[in-house]
């Protein structure tokens, strides 16, 4: 083992100093480097609006985009974020000393409710410019709104909640019409729901807020100086337009939910976080007298909203009765206190302040600082500036804040896009465990971190925690990327090592049999992963030797399997004679190899099963390549046991169709040693056609003749034609077989006389049977009475041949008569032909003077002719320009000779001083020569009607235009 890590502390070490050098050239390597190469930017980034207000601002809200402020004593001012440049100004219209005490803006930006400190209440709408004045409302001094989020829209509020000064908690609903939009009040309804009440009685409600659970279930939540109260209750599906009263008439004889704290601030304000527009919040913070309350918002609780609650106080430098803060926002993990001069962020996770910023004393007094949920951001106002932040990256250091809080889960969750926070949270989370002798786990998040192996590896050893070990290997190696081979082989081997030391312990321990078990199943399932087969199998030599050490033969087979060595898996059953074992192993996998280096073993065994394999295997098998352990079988065992060879060759010929001539042999031989019988049967079903047997003539007469099967080297004989040897060795066994011999030269006479004679001569001077030797007259009528009768000896009496030649004689007689027939018939014949001749010398036809030549339908007279017994008519050089093509190459060869001689014979002589008998002879032999020249040309032109003969039949598939000259034709159709 300790090798094993020494070779992996190389592998890692001479992988580092490669690290090191890319890194020495700037090359990027997979290690991470904790460095930050760029200023990093800060959560909240602060902006300062480009804006100088003509009067000091009272008050300021902003949602969906659309911030609205109040500016000296008389002015609304209304921009849209989406287009600062085209600002709205809207004025109040007020002639008494009526200032705005607070503003409150809807989550639409729609519906802007203005409360001033004469205990009035104007509205405004969005989409006009004057305001109203609500009637109903006068003589409140309005402290809070809760807007209803599930049924306001931009012309109407829907009900909402309204809580005062006094402690009274209103519901109300504003409205406006398109149509004429003042022309009835906005305010529809304004009705008292309830009282909220301290221990000295009633108090402002400084915050309310309406939420929708799961069921139709709604949550109010408002809060007082000290107090923060929970209204839970159901509202019937489409009965929320009725309002909450429902939900406050359930709290009229008793209090609601509440959490106190002693301090007192003199106000209280909470804020909630939400993830998503149009999503339910997920915490809140309620800033109050003690500290800052936090907690989530868990909906599917039945009366209560707050969960996981938690004070946080207020950091050290903050005196309620000095500085104490204005106001608070919540994001997602901290909340921003605003204070008289500066703004302090706190981590909702630890209670740390992890941000503050100091404002100018040029900027005056911060009196508000509010956040817009749709966009996330934060706006801060003295008399005289406005300020903006932007939250980026709030969870940037989330992850270590948890890892410190032990929370690993929620600080991998937090920077699962940063892999060098992952891996420190992966180092801190496996030394947590690894001191908490959590070790399997701890090997777990070690094995996923970028810590030096061989450290690791020996903190396992040393605590002695193998299982340990091996799962960090385990995943370790999990991890390794595919060019990573070396660390892959040795921590392959090492694991294997480890496996079967632990097997080894385990097996001799009855107790611990189920982790036996167990184990053996993990070790399998490793070396049958398939990411370690390739590694296995590349090294499966120095697995079966750590195999082999530990004398683990089962999981050595096991490991050849896997590794499909099946040839390993076979040997072995071999050779601890489990023969039956080793034929299924065969028979599982069908590698014809297999099958032909282990035939020879398992057929000495267990035949039966063996050829059963090789027929089941069909026609993968080349049973040349099995004829050797047949044949060593085969003579080493009985009769009995070579009928199984004989089954295999006989399922190759007979059912597999097999020609190879090794085969045919091969069953020869055996049927020649075991079974005579099937031996001519096989003969005699492979034929007498020398071109479609399978076996070796030569060789299985050869075998035949060494083990006396007289019969069938008959049939050898008959099939190589060799008739007279044939006849011979037949005559030895039967006569009937010699005939049957002797009959096949069907056409050779000579042979067949031949033949039959040797069977006389047999009969007669052999068996001295005459009465057999007419009867093999009877049998041939090729045989004569005097062709036999030299055989038989002179002591014989005529007696035995008096039948035999008067039959001969009267078959002359008879031979004579046909011939004198056929000369008459000859005679006859002659005769009609010569009348024939004489017939045809005399025939003729008549020729109009308008007749026409069939082919170019000119006059036929005005140039040699040909009139056939058809009728057609043709000039003769129309009918040889007709029939020229069509004629075969030898007869156009012998036409174009005919007509060059024809040329030559009609010159005349070029010597005007021969003799006259000269002329005379030459010009008679001239003659004499052109006619037979143009009779032989009238033979190939004139031998048939170039209309009616077969001519015209052999062209009827013959296209109309020539294919060569089809283009030709073609382009002179255009």
């Amino acid at each position: 083992m300790a090798s094993i890590l020494d070779e992996y502390e190389d592998s890692l070490h001479r992988s580092a100093s490669v690290q090191q050098s890319r890194a020495s050239v700037g090359i990027p390597h997979s290690g991470y480097v904790n460095a930050r190469l760029e200023k990093e930017t800060p959560i909240f980034n602060k902006q300062r609006i480009d804006f100088s207000p003509p009067e000091k601002i009272n008050s300021l809200v902003v949602s969906s985009n659309q911030l609205c402020m109040s500016l000296g004593k008389d002015t609304i001012l209304r921009i849209d974020l989406g287009k600062p440049d085209e600002p709205n100004q809207v004025e109040l219209g007020r002639k008494d000393e009526a200032r705005v005490y607070k503003m409150f803006l809807d989550h639409t930006g729609s519906h802007l409710l203005i409360a001033l400190n004469t205990s009035e209440c104007l509205y405004l709408n969005r989409s006009v410019q004057k305001v109203r004045a609500l009637s109903r409302w006068k003589g409140h001094l309005i402290e809070s709104v809760g807007w209803n989020k599930f049924l306001g829209s931009e012309t109407n509020t829907g009900p909402i909640l309204v809580g005062t000064s006094q402690g009274q908690i209103y519901e109300a609903e504003i409205s406006v019409s398109e149509g004429s939009l003042f022309s009835t009040n906005p305010d529809q309804y304004f009705r008292q729901v309830y009282t909220l009440e301290e221990e000295s009685g009633p108090a402002p409600v400084c915050c309310l807020e309406i939420e929708r659970g799961i069921e139709g279930k709604f949550f109010i939540i408002a809060t007082t100086r000290k107090r923060l109260f929970q209204f839970v209750g159901k509202v019937p599906e489409g009965t929320e337009q009725q309002g909450f009263s429902s939900i406050f008439a359930m709290h009229a004889d008793h209090l609601p939910s509440f959490r106190e704290f002693p301090a007192n601030l003199g106000f209280s304000e909470i804020a909630f976080y939400t993830p998503k527009l149009r999503s339910n919040p997920r915490s809140f913070a309620w800033m109050m007298g003690n500290g800052v309350l936090y907690g989530t918002l868990d909906y599917s609780r039945p009366d209560s909203i707050l969960s996981d609650e938690r004070v946080w106080v207020y950091p050290s430098d903050i005196d309620i009765t000095v500085n104490k803060p204005i106001s608070i926002v919540l994001t997602q993990f901290h909340f921003l206190l605003l204070l008289p001069d500066r703004v302090k962020a706190v981590c909702t996770l630890n209670g740390q302040v992890v941000f503050q910023d100091l404002f100018l004393e040029k900027f005056g007094l911060l009196t508000c600082m509010i956040k817009d949920p749709t966009v996330q951001q934060i706006w801060i106002h003295t008399e005289k500036v406005v300020f903006r932040y932007h939250v980026q990256r709030e969870s940037r250091d989330v992850w270590k804040m948890y890892m410190n809080m032990n929370k690993f889960d929620l600080a991998k969750e937090y920077c699962k896009d940063r892999p060098e926070c992952l891996d420190i949270v992966l180092a801190k989370e496996a030394e947590h465990c690894f001191q908490n002798k959590r070790y399997l786990d701890s090997a777990k998040c070690y094995a996923l971190t970028q810590n030096y192996f061989e450290e690791i590896a020996l903190k396992f050893i040393e605590a002695k925690q193998e299982e340990a070990l091996m799962e960090f290997l385990i995943k370790k190696l999990s991890n390794l990327k595919p060019s990573e081979k070396t660390q892959t082989t040795l921590l392959t081997t090492w694991l294997t090592e480890l496996y079967l030391n632990w097997l080894g312990m385990l097996e001799g321990d009855p107790s611990q049999r189920n982790v036996y078990l167990d184990t053996r199943e993990k070790f399998r399932t490793f070396l049958s992963s398939p990411k370690n087969k390739d590694c296995l199998f590349n090294n499966r030599a120095s697995i079966y030797e750590l195999l082999a050490s530990h004398g683990d033969t089962e999981h050595m087979v096991y490991f050849a399997v896997i590794m499909q060595d099946y040839e390993r898996v076979v040997a072995h059953h071999c050779q601890h004679d489990e023969y039956d074992e080793a034929l299924n192993v065969l028979s599982r996998h069908r590698d014809e190899k297999l099958f032909y280096k282990f035939s020879p073993v398992l057929i000495q065994h267990i035949p039966k099963k063996v050829v059963d394999a090789w027929i089941s295997m069909g026609s993968r098998l080349d049973a040349r390549n099995l004829i050797p352990a047949l044949v060593n079988y085969s003579q080493s065992a009985s009769t009995q046991q070579i009928n199984e060879a004989i089954r295999y060759m006989e399922f190759c010929v007979y059912q597999l169709e097999e020609t190879q001539q090794a085969i045919h042999n091969y069953l020869l031989s055996l049927y020649a040693l075991c079974r005579p019988d099937s031996l001519l049967s096989y003969l005699e079903q492979a034929g007498t056609n020398p071109n479609r047997i399978h076996y070796d003539l030569k060789y299985a007469l050869r075998l035949c003749a060494e083990h006396g099967h007289h019969r069938a080297c008959v049939h050898i004989y008959k099939v190589m034609e060799l008739y007279e040897e044939a006849v011979d060795l037949a005559l030895q066994v039967d006569v009937d077989l010699a005939k049957s011999c002797a009959d096949l030269p069907e056409d050779d006479e000579e042979l067949r006389k031949k033949l039959w004679l040797k069977i006389a001569r047999h009969v007669v001077q052999e068996e001295k049977d005459v009465k057999k030797a007419m009867a093999c007259l009877s049998s041939c009528a090729l045989l004569k009475i005097e062709d036999v009768l030299p055989f038989f000896p002179d002591f014989v009496t005529i007696d035995h041949f008096k039948e035999a030649i008067c039959n001969s004689l009267e078959d002359y007689n008879k031979h004579i008569e046909e011939l004198k027939r056929e000369m008459e018939e000859a005679t006859q014949s002659a005769k009609r032909i010569r009348e024939d001749i004489q017939e045809m010398r005399n025939k003729y036809g008549s020729v109009e003077p308008q007749e026409k030549c069939a082919a170019c339908d000119f006059p036929l007279l005005n140039r040699p002719f040909y009139l056939f017994l058809c009728g057609h008519m043709f000039h003769y050089d129309c009918l040889l320009q007709a029939v020229f093509p069509n004629l075969p190459a030898y007869k156009q060869a012998k036409l174009e000779d005919l007509q060059k001689k024809l040329a030559a014979t009609s010159q005349p002589s070029k010597s005007h001083h021969r003799p006259k008998d000269a002329d005379a002879i030459s010009l008679g032999k001239g003659q004499q020569s052109r006619e037979q020249i143009k009779a032989d040309i009238d033979d190939i032109v004139a031998a048939e009607c170039v209309y009616c003969g077969e001519l015209m039949i052999r062209s009827i598939d013959k296209p109309f235009i020539d294919p060569h000259k089809y283009e030709e034709e073609m382009q002179s159709w255009l």
